[in-house]
C-alpha cells in the first residue's frame, strides 16, 4: 500500500503511514501530544499524513553508531514537526530539502525515515 493513501473503508488508517493528532476545537497539528500546545484543548483526533515534508534542521551525528547518521527536524505539510532520519549520506542532508516518509517508524530507533525527493543539494559553481 502506497504512503499517504486514504483511510481503508473501516476507518483505520494504512498502517504504514506518519499519525498525527488535530485538536478539535483550534485545528493545530502535533506529533505524539496529550494536550494541544495552542489551546490546552485534549479533544484532539488521530489523523495520517501525506508523508511530505521540508528539512527544517538537520545534524550529524558520529556516537553510538559505526557510521554517521544525520537526525533531523522535519516539518511536515500537515503543519506539524517530527523528529526522524533522512536515508543517504548524512552530509548530504540540508535544510530545506524536500523530504517523502519511507517508513512510519525505524525498528531500531523507533523515528520516522524520509528520503530525499529531489536528490542532494548540489551547489551551482
Amino acid at each position: 500500500m502506497a504512503l499517504g493513501t486514504a483511510p481503508l473503508a473501516n476507518g483505520t488508517p494504512p498502517s504504514d503511514a506518519l499519525l498525527f493528532q488535530r485538536c478539535r476545537w483550534c485545528g493545530s497539528a502535533m506529533y505524539q501530544r496529550l494536550l494541544c500546545p495552542v489551546c490546552a484543548g485534549s479533544d484532539l483526533r488521530t489523523e495520517a499524513s501525506t508523508g511530505t515534508g521540508v528539512v527544517r534542521h538537520a545534524t550529524v551525528l558520529h556516537r553510538n553508531t559505526p557510521a554517521a547518521r544525520n537526525v533531523s527536524l522535519v516539518e511536515m505539510a500537515e503543519g506539524f514537526t517530527v523528529r526522524g532520519r533522512v536515508t543517504g549520506l548524512a552530509t548530504d542532508v540540508h535544510s530545506g530539502d524536500r523530504v517523502q516518509l519511507t517508513t512510519a517508524q525505524d525498528p531500531v530507533r523507533s523515528q520516522p525515515v524520509f528520503q530525499l525527493v529531489d536528490g542532494p543539494y548540489r551547489s551551482r559553481s
